[in-house]
């Protein structure tokens, strides 16, 4: 959904000057060499040599509204609770970013706030999971590693209160708002195709509505990360898992094969399918839970859905540029539903 950016009420301090600030070396108390900004659909990410400081955009959408200082705030607090789960030494805090009375800007200075930016420590891209996929420097041991960290995670993380009723209701609910979404004439999708990855998923519901309802009597509908691509898998030796959505706890209320199907879904989209694979068997040797493949194929099948959904949302704001890129990766991610509704 196209972001609503709302200027806040009596704010003299605009985004503009705020990047501007955080594009300084001597914004920072290290004073790094080089800093390096990175634009997210809701942040702005500023890497100095050691650090990275996440700035929330006063954007405002159907599902999150950090239109106001105090929101972004109480966000990146939430944002530091939930990461410090699966990444504990990572996460340092939250800072304001004040100005004092000679309008001067500073990170933690005397004065008013007047935003606030997360903290955390720089990992390098090296050993990020998407990074070393796509440079074909995966290591089975690391990936081994990392998926223990999730699955130990994962088997103590206490199951959520859902009935069986409102799982099932939560995904008819999204399998239908993604069938309206993707079928909107202005993306020029393949309706067609949409409509049968749907019927499928549908149909899935329906008739195996049971292995659903088996996965939350066995308590495996947990408050997970909600957001598990490679982008946020840490192969380090002490592997970490980063950037968890935090603005929404309905959104990280997931069955555990859910969210790793949606890793191993993103893992084949980068081409390493295997890769996948050893996180889900991984778990399985762990916990001793085996997911049934046809709930996995389900799981792949609605997660490349969503984000195929997702995808195609960048071509509503408008600022976004290269259209064609968010088209076409929207039907990458199409082909993968349609793929994976073979499968159940």
């Amino acid at each position: 959904m196209a972001a609503e950016i709302k200027p806040e009420p009596n704010a003299d301090v605009t985004l503009d000057q705020k990047l501007q600030f955080l594009l300084r070396s001597d914004a920072y108390p290290d004073r790094p060499q080089h800093v390096e900004a990175i634009e997210t659909h809701m942040s702005w990410v500023f890497l100095t040599d050691s650090y990275a400081y996440k700035l929330k955009k006063p954007v405002r959408y159907d599902f999150l509204d950090f239109s106001s200082i105090e929101a972004r705030r109480r966000d990146s607090a939430e944002e530091i609770r939930l990461n410090t789960r699966l990444a504990p030494h990572i996460y340092l805090g939250i800072l304001p970013l004040t100005r004092d009375a000679a309008g001067s800007l500073k990170i933690d200075g005397e004065g008013e706030a007047v935003d606030w930016l997360v903290k955390m420590r720089r990992l390098p891209i090296v050993h990020m999971l998407d990074h070393a996929i796509k440079q074909g420097t995966v290591e089975t041991t690391d990936v081994k590693r990392a998926a223990v960290v999730l699955a130990k995670f994962y088997q103590t993380s206490p199951p959520a209160e859902l009935s069986e009723s409102e799982y099932g209701e939560k995904l008819e609910k999204n399998v239908a708002d993604n069938l309206r979404e993707l079928s909107d004439p202005r993306y020029r999708l393949p309706v067609a195709v949409v409509r049968k990855i749907n019927t499928a998923q549908f149909a899935f519901l329906r008739e195996e509505s049971e292995l659903l309802y088996q996965r939350v009597r066995a308590g495996k509908i947990i408050e997970a990360h909600g957001d598990l691509r490679p982008e946020h898998i840490w192969l380090g030796v002490e592997p970490v898992v980063i950037d968890c959505l935090e603005f929404k706890r309905e959104y990280r209320i997931l069955d555990v094969a859910d969210e790793l199907a949606f890793l191993a879904m993103e893992c084949e989209h980068l081409g390493a399918p295997s890769v996948g694979q050893i996180f889900l068997e991984t778990y399985s040797e762990v916990t001793g839970d085996k997911p049934p493949e046809k709930l996995l194929h389900f799981y792949k099948s609605y997660r490349a859905t969503l984000r195929a959904k997702i995808t195609i949302w960048h071509i509503k704001d408008s600022d976004v540029r290269n259209l064609s890129k968010w088209s076409s990766l929207a039907r990458e991610y199409l082909r993968l539903a349609e793929d994976h509704t073979r499968g159940f």
